[in-house]
């Protein structure tokens, strides 16, 4: 479900018409619906009651204040992979006791810093990082909660770039290694051993290899217990697809919780999930305006005013987006193929080609739908572009949450060495 409908021959977000955004901000533009994202999120948790579950949006698929704050509001925690996403979650009013920090490449002052944020809990992801972790932490007098995550070989996910699972992909340790180095946290005085943490890639659609997954979940748990070694949670992980209105809609929340419940059926443990695309994809679109049309041998080309500085999605995982002018087609337009793309100089900067689409001209809106996950956060300004402004809808009204990077500030980043002055 989601908030985004035409209605008096105009699409809006909520009560707020896309075009009065457009006209106050400009575009390109992104546009959040906080309907949405509290809809998704109470869906999400809801298929898991009565059992109470941590629900930690992941922070890299949205990472704007406003959006953690409206989902922290409704009880969600935050899976994290940086320390600017943790300070990013406490900003937002996210508490540090649902607050997970994972990812591979955590430096030490990262480390040191969620150990004296006494987050949630922080995945380990290698021998390496366990070693420094218990180094930092008895620097610092504490012992941090901490999962082992565990790389089960079982591929996932829309896209080869999206798949985490597999044995040979560059997160976690083998089930072996992970009861190894479980039972040396369990012993060190610097860690609190809590639990394990898997998580095989994003945009699933299919359920059998998270079935998978979460059996080899479940064994590990039972023989650690059966060798006497307490282990109180599972981080089990986001990765549940979203329709992206170009294929049947994935497995529901409902069915997965089902799936998730069966397998861990009699084990006592708490469990902790890591949604985000899920949460936020269909809360988002990211508005452009039609520049111009080319006319080319075949088919005709929509150049927009975003481009893939803005939403790299297209280029870098073919992924789709339904495309949706603002201004309702006629009953009985007719759709004729384009391709659609943006203004930067790469051949890449191609969202869509051969896309039926009704009549568009220079000046049109259109609204990139399901970009309210990984559209603003991949943003660059690339071209010299600037970022995109980003907005907040609730009900009638609407506020910028992030605005426009202006040049001014990105040149003032820079300066000249000495020896040119």
């Amino acid at each position: 479900m989601n908030h985004f409908e035409y209605r008096d021959s105009e699409l809006f977000c909520e009560g707020v018409r896309l075009s009065a955004i457009a006209t106050a901000v400009g575009t390109p533009a992104y546009v959040y619906s906080s309907a949405t994202l509290e809809h998704h999120y109470a869906v999400f948790k809801q298929a898991f009651a009565p059992r109470d579950v941590l629900v930690a949006f992941a922070v890299k698929a949205n990472a704007n204040i406003a959006v953690l704050a409206t989902l922290a509001r409704k009880g969600a925690g935050a899976d994290t992979v940086s320390q600017g996403e943790i300070e990013r979650a406490l900003k937002a009013g996210v508490p540090p006791e649902r607050i997970i920090f994972s990812g591979v490449g955590k430096t030490e002052s990262e480390l040191a810093f969620a150990v004296k944020a006494r987050v949630y809990q922080i995945n380990v992801e290698s021998v390496a990082e366990l070693d420094a972790l218990s180094r930092i932490a008895g620097s610092l007098g504490e012992a941090p909660s901490i999962a082992i995550r565990v790389n089960p070989d079982v591929g996932a996910g829309g896209h080869e770039k999206i798949s985490t699972g597999k044995g040979d992909a560059k997160f976690g340790v083998s089930p072996e290694q992970a009861l190894q180095l479980y039972a040396r946290a369990h012993i060190d005085p610097h860690l609190t051993a809590k639990g394990l943490a898997v998580h095989i890639g994003s945009q699933i659609r299919d359920l059998a290899p998270l079935e998978a997954a979460f059996g080899v979940m479940r064994g590990l748990v039972e023989r650690l217990r059966g060798d006497g070694i307490t282990i109180e949670r599972l981080d089990l992980g986001g990765g549940l697809g979203v329709p992206y209105f170009n294929e049947p809609d994935p497995p529901s929340p409902a069915l997965y919780a089902g799936m998730a419940a069966r397998v861990l059926d009699g084990l006592d443990i708490q469990l902790a999930f890591e949604p985000g695309r899920m949460i936020a994809a269909n809360a988002g679109v990211l508005l452009a305006r039609v520049i111009r049309i080319q006319e080319r041998r075949g088919r005709p080309i929509l150049v927009l005013d975003a481009g893939m500085n803005d939403l790299i999605r297209p280029a870098i995982y073919d992924a789709y987006h339904d495309i949706r002018p603002v201004q309702e087609p006629p009953p009985g337009a007719r759709h004729e193929p384009v391709d659609v793309v943006g203004p930067i100089c790469e051949t890449g900067d191609t969202f869509t080609r051969n896309r039926a689409l009704p009549p568009l001209q220079a000046g049109d809106l259109v609204a990139f739908s399901s970009a309210g996950a990984y559209g603003a956060t991949m943003a660059s300004t690339y071209n010299a572009r600037a970022l995109a402004p980003e907005v907040l809808v609730r009900g009638d009204q609407f506020e910028i949450v992030r605005r426009r990077w202006t040049l001014d500030e990105q040149l003032a980043l820079e300066r000249l060495p000495e020896w040119m002055k």
